[in-house]
């Protein structure tokens, strides 16, 4: 089993994220690729000691990049969106 902070990279700070924060109660953060809804929501629930009651998960590809003659690619990502129990809120989107 991994670590919480294995699982979540970082939160996703954005107007839409803050919208969704103030209105309905829900999270947003990246998360490792490979990680699914049971993982990410034992990870909230043990890093920040809420109660998650939905999570919603969407992949996105890389896009493609150009740096002067060569094609890349950005690196894929996951985003997963937890909804908490009302009445509960995560310190950490509070200070930001």
């Amino acid at each position: 089993m991994r670590e919480p902070y294995d699982i979540l990279l970082r939160p996703v700070i954005g107007d839409k994220a803050a919208i969704k924060r103030e209105k309905e109660n829900r999270y947003a953060f990246v998360v490792v690729p490979d990680a699914n809804k049971i993982e990410i929501k034992r990870a909230v629930e043990q890093a920040f000691k809420v109660k998650v009651l939905h999570v919603n998960t969407a992949c996105f590809r890389g896009k493609k990049r150009k740096v002067r003659m060569k094609v890349g690619y950005t690196p894929k990502w996951k985003k997963a969106v937890v909804t908490l129990a009302p009445g509960q809120h995560i310190a950490l989107f509070e200070s930001a």
